[in-house]
């Protein structure tokens, strides 16, 4: 099991408690969330180890995960960010792209970015990023800084490793209406 304590994720990656918070949403039929793989070819293999060494990307991805909850389709992303600021170059214009025509489509899009130096999740709106992607795309800062964000949007995890996005997604689509 994942832990998560005062100093940080300990023996896990964002990922691996978004993917089991996704099993659990899973079982409890509230939703359903699939991670995207990132499509790769292997160059050079490990046989003793049966691991790859090297490989490259076949093609450009979209985002981590893509799903439904409740009948609302939904993609997002997980982020990492050891600082106070959150370079922009972190986010490709070919996922801002993707989760611009996913919101078009009627869909939700949204970032989950992990703060390490403050142990805290950050769940952020479309319309958040795409407000820091044009500031940038005008001459502006190619960061956001934490101070920017919207404090009602810092997740809390509950019983250790289970990140509530659920509950965030309400507060996005009730922002919504």
């Amino acid at each position: 099991m994942a832990t998560w304590n005062s100093r940080g994720l300990r023996g896990s990656t964002l990922e691996d408690l978004i993917n089991r918070t996704n099993e659990r949403y899973e079982e409890m039929g509230l939703a359903l969330i699939q991670k995207i793989p990132t499509p790769i070819t292997p160059v050079r293999i490990d046989k003793e180890r049966r691991h790859i060494t090297l490989a490259y990307f076949d093609k450009i991805s979209t985002v981590d995960y893509i799903g439904a909850v409740q009948g609302i389709p939904v993609c997002f992303d997980a982020k990492e960010c050891s600082a106070d600021t959150f370079p922009l170059q972190n986010v490709h214009e070919h996922q801002m792209v993707f989760m611009e025509k996913f919101e078009k489509q009627g869909g939700l899009s949204f970032l989950i970015i992990y703060y390490s130096s403050n142990n805290e999740l950050y769940y952020m709106r479309y319309k958040e990023i795409r407000k820091f992607w044009d500031r940038a795309s005008e001459g502006g800062r190619k960061s956001f800084r934490y101070e920017e964000l919207d404090p009602a949007y810092f997740m809390k995890l509950k019983n250790n490793c289970f990140v509530p996005y659920l509950d965030y997604i309400q507060k996005d689509l009730d922002s919504r209406d």
